[in-house]
């Protein structure tokens, strides 16, 4: 799954800069991730990073309406690093 900021976000300005995908842009109101570009970290960290950073617990959740699993999050981050070999 792709990651989902709720709308608990105080638009701290913590997560958009440690997405390594650059999936994270301040919205209308709050941040929001663009599930086409988040990994959930796979590729890069062992954990997403935009929710060790967030200083408000339980904004940054699981988004249930975008579906992926591992292997699906590692084609993903194939695809947007196709230099990169894991």
């Amino acid at each position: 799954m792709a990651l989902l900021i709720t709308e608990r976000c105080i638009n701290c300005d913590m997560c958009e800069p440690e997405c390594p995908n650059q999936a994270i842009t301040l919205g209308t109101t709050i941040y929001e991730i663009d599930p086409v570009r988040c990994t959930e970290c796979i590729g890069h960290y062992d954990s997403p990073t935009c929710q060790s950073v967030c200083p408000i617990t339980h904004t940054i959740i699981q988004d249930s309406l975008w579906q992926e699993t591992s292997d699906q999050l590692w084609e993903k981050f194939v695809q947007l690093y196709p230099n990169v070999r894991g």
